[in-house]
Formats: C-alpha cells, structure tokens, sequence
C-alpha cells in the first residue's frame, strides 16, 4: 500500500507543471453557468490527449469519462468536478488574467476541473493496480439554480455504470496550502430564495390618512419572522433555531421600495433566503414564512405575492466514507496537514449527489499569506498557491483507489 501512495505522489509530482498549465488555461478562458462550451471542448482535448473514453454534450456542456480498472464492475465511484465561471471583472494582474470582460473563476472551479483532470491521468495510468470503475463527472451550472449536478442526475450520471460513492473537493483560501479538512455528517445547508412583493397604497408622504405604505408592512414582516423564528450562534458560529437547535438562517438582503422623502411607493419588493439542515423543517418553515407575511398582510390591509424557489437541498457526508477519505489524506500528508471543519450554511450543489449516494465533499487548503494569497471566493482579487494542485490530484487519486479496495 505504501509503495503505491508513493508511486502516486512521483506521478503527481512529474506531471505537477501540466496541471498548472490546465489550470491557468481554464482561469484564462472562464464561461458563465450552462454557457461553457469552450471550457467544455478543452475537457475533451485533454481526455482525447490520454485516450479516455467520454460522453460529452449532457445537458448540453456536461462530460462525462469512465476509466476502468481490473473487473471494472466491482464498484464505481465518482470524481465531481464543476465548469462554470462567476460574473466578476477579475482585478488580479498575473499572466493566466481571466481573457473574458466581466466573467472570473473567482470560485475556484477551474482548480476543481484541472483536479479532477490530473487524478484522471494518474489513475488511468494505474488501472491495472485497481478494481472497480472512476467515473469522471464535469458539470456546468454549479452556480446558478437548479444546479448543474441536479440535471446530469437526472440524466443518468449516476446509472450506468451505478455509482456507489463519490467524492469532491471546494478551495478554501482561509485554509493554508498543503492542508485539508473534513467534517463527517452535515456540512453545508440547504438554500431557497425568498422573493417577496408587497403592495399597500402609495402617495403624498404628508398625506397621511391616503396611503398604506408598504414598507411598514415589510419591516413589521421582518420583524415578526425575527419573533418566530428566534436563533442563537453557537459555539462554531453557526446560527441555530433556539427552539430546535436546527441550523437555520432567514436573512433579507434586498428591500426595494421606490419611493421618494415625500413619496411612498405602491409596493416593496424583498428578496432574502432560506438555509436549513432538516428537510422537514425546510418545508415547515417555508409554510410559515407564508403564513405569516399574509397574516400580516391582512392585518395591515396589504397584499403580498410571495415566490419561494427551492434551491440545494443541505449536503451531508457519509460517516464511513468521510472516515477512510480523512485517514487517506492523513497517510498522504501527515495528521498535521488534517483538520476538521465546521458546519457551514453556505450552499454547493454537489449536496444533491450527497443525498442520492454515499459523499465526501472535502476542502482544499489554497491560501498562501506570505505570498499575500488570502481573498476569498467571489471576489475579484482571488487566486491561489498552484503548489495546491500536486496535492489536490495526488490526494484524490489515493482516494479513489483506497475507496475502490
């Protein structure tokens, strides 16, 4: 066993500066959600180039390779790797400069593709040394509803061959590099869009008894869903229901009501959202958040036309299969370099696979302070330390063979 983890960190080290090179042509050639033909098209060339077999064209930019091993029945598992871009005019002044005006990956999926690209090359190189079948998914659309991952399931990605477990990796820049984590259970919440429109009477501001205006309607909304759905932060910063201890955050970031000093509006538009860890709970809180904003509605002689849009449901990692993926990153770069993470109620739309089939979903340490590598995802200023890479193909290919054993 130890003499096949070191054969694979030589083959990560030997082709450690072509990962690079894939990665920097990616970031330089980045596409928005559903639209990354190009990106794509070099995913292929790359696959053509080490003669591995795909099926491209699912839902419509998706690609999908197999690489298979000694009786490659025995199991399948799953490497997840996302395409898309950010609308973002990157600020960063390097050579491999996002070359598309406005559009940045400035979420790091460019690392996840030429990830996934270097454990493919390991990996197909050794698929006499294993039993089983990799299966490589690239997916468009992680960034925007209903999530790219959600719609190559639905066309079979997960069937033919069946996969039985499956792994994927996030950058994260607070994390310095050469270091990964992992949180076994729940990880990441789900997350649904509140977009609400409340109507009342516009007019003369100093016209008191002519108008209903809106926006009180709005702020007592705000403040009655504070009441009913009290929280608390615990001890990792997470926001929980006081009532149920369920991670749970209802947030409004957008309240729109185009009025003037001496103007009220018609009606206020908010937008928020939604992020729990419990699918029941999601679906009564959901309930409830309707029940009250009519409620209120009514007692104020207003309306509302609410518009729920269920997102990403919560993403959980299976305990065993998150157990022997931290344990192979402990045998591939020392306990030291292993942490554990905190519940986080940001969203990824991996969590879908999480909830069809066993999942790890784990980090990647991208930052670098002494190199001033520290911004962090979605914003213009983020890049990361490329040592990364040599790691991030190493380590996923060790996981995929050990996970196959």
């Amino acid at each position: 066993m130890q003499e096949q983890l070191h054969h694979i960190k030589s083959i990560a080290a030997e082709i450690a500066a072509e990962i690079v090179s894939i990665r920097r042509h990616l970031h330089q050639h980045p596409e928005l959600s559903f639209k990354e033909y190009q990106t794509s098209a070099f995913v292929c060339s790359v696959l053509d180039q080490y003669h591995i077999p795909y099926t491209k064209g699912i839902v419509e930019t998706g690609v999908v390779a197999l690489i298979e091993g000694k009786n490659p029945a025995a199991k399948t598992i799953l490497l997840r790797a996302d395409l898309d871009a950010l609308p973002i005019e990157e600020k960063n002044e390097v050579s491999y400069k996002s070359q598309n005006p406005g559009v940045m990956h400035a979420c790091g999926h460019d690392v996840h593709t030429a990830s996934v690209l270097g454990a493919a090359i390991i990996l197909h190189r050794l698929k006499d040394q294993f039993e089983g079948t990799v299966k490589l998914m690239f997916q468009p659309g992680e960034e925007v509803l209903p999530g790219g991952s959600s719609l190559m399931i639905q066309e079979g990605v997960l069937q033919n061959p069946e996969v039985s477990l499956a792994l994927a990796q996030h950058v994260f820049p607070s994390m310095e590099t050469g270091k990964v984590g992992f949180r076994k259970g729940m990880y990441m919440a789900s997350t649904d869009e509140l977009h609400i429109t409340i109507k009342g009477k516009g007019g003369h501001a100093a016209m008191a008894g002519d108008y209903n205006n809106p926006l009180v309607i709005a702020a007592h909304i705000i403040t009655e869903l504070e009441k009913q759905f009290p929280f608390e932060i615990d001890a990792e910063g997470v926001s929980r229901n006081t009532d149920n201890q369920i991670p749970t955050v209802i947030a409004f970031g957008k309240i729109e009501g185009k009025g003037a000093t001496n103007v009220i509006p018609e009606q206020v538009y908010m937008a928020g959202t939604l992020r729990t860890m419990d699918e029941q709970w999601r679906v009564r809180v959901k309930e409830r958040i309707q029940e009250i904003i009519h409620g209120i509605c009514e007692a104020y002689k207003g309306t509302a036309e609410i518009n729920i849009i269920d997102g990403y449901p919560f993403l959980v990692n299976d305990e065993r299969v998150t157990e022997l993926c931290r344990q192979c990153a402990v045998d591939y770069l020392g306990a030291e370099h292993v942490e554990d993470l905190p519940l986080r109620m940001t969203a990824e739309d991996f969590a879908y696979v999480s909830q069809q089939v066993p999942s790890c979903f784990y980090r990647l340490g991208t930052g670098n302070q002494e190199k001033g590598i520290s911004a962090g995802v979605h914003t213009p200023t983020f890049d990361i330390d490329e040592k990364a890479l040599e790691i991030s193909t190493g380590l996923m290919a060790w996981m995929a063979i050990r996970n196959l054993s």
